[in-house]
């Protein structure tokens, strides 16, 4: 409907955790256990503060995911599911491919900054548009708090839903808002009025 330099490359901030999300929910079971790794334990903030050795499933660490957007838990995730962060940047790179992305590359999980790590507006707009027709994504991204625990019980955690973008506008779906040095703010937004759907970012 309305587009505006939107091929030009840009840094992407934690909409990345779009794809991490996506891939997470198609390519592991939800009680798959994530050992955490003293890689993911180290990333910096914003963080779940989850410590090396610690264990959880991968459907609870998906809201830590994408409602808080911590940056250990995309680690974690990765690592579990692509047995290194290099290895499911390969996995989330094959999955731009097949979804037509075709100026999007992929470095990292979580978004933080790094050379090589780049999308446009509008292959965001198609990897939105492709994550909001899984309904587990949706569900997640629509949750306004969840609580879950380590797997031994030893610590609880509670995270919430940082999207405002939820409650100021009607029929607002979401999805994943970021902030880097180098991308400022993003948002990947989509929201749904008498049956029509739109995406933006």
């Amino acid at each position: 409907l309305y587009s505006s330099n939107s091929d030009e490359t840009r840094a992407m901030a934690s909409t990345t955790k779009i794809m991490t999300c996506i891939l997470a929910l198609e390519c592991a079971k939800p009680d798959t256990i994530v050992t955490v790794s003293s890689r993911a334990a180290s990333m910096p903030d914003v963080q779940l503060n989850i410590c090396s050795g610690e264990k959880y499933y991968l459907k609870d660490l998906l809201y830590s995911l994408m409602l808080e957007s911590h940056n250990d838990t995309a680690v974690a995730i990765a690592e579990s599911i692509g047995d290194s962060v290099e290895g499911f940047a390969s996995l989330m790179n094959d999955k731009a491919t097949s979804l037509n992305l075709r100026n999007t590359h992929f470095v990292t999980p979580n978004g933080l900054d790094a050379d090589g790590h780049y999308t446009t507006a509008a292959d965001l707009c198609r990897l939105t548009a492709y994550a909001i027709k899984n309904k587990k994504f949706l569900e997640i991204i629509s949750t306004p708090s969840y609580s879950f625990s380590e797997i031994d019980g030893k610590r609880k955690c509670n995270v919430y839903n940082r999207d405002s973008f939820l409650t100021m506008y009607k029929g607002a779906i979401g999805v994943k808002t970021g902030f880097t040095g180098d991308a400022g703010y993003c948002f990947a937004g989509a929201a749904k009025r008498n049956d029509i759907t739109l995406v933006s970012s």
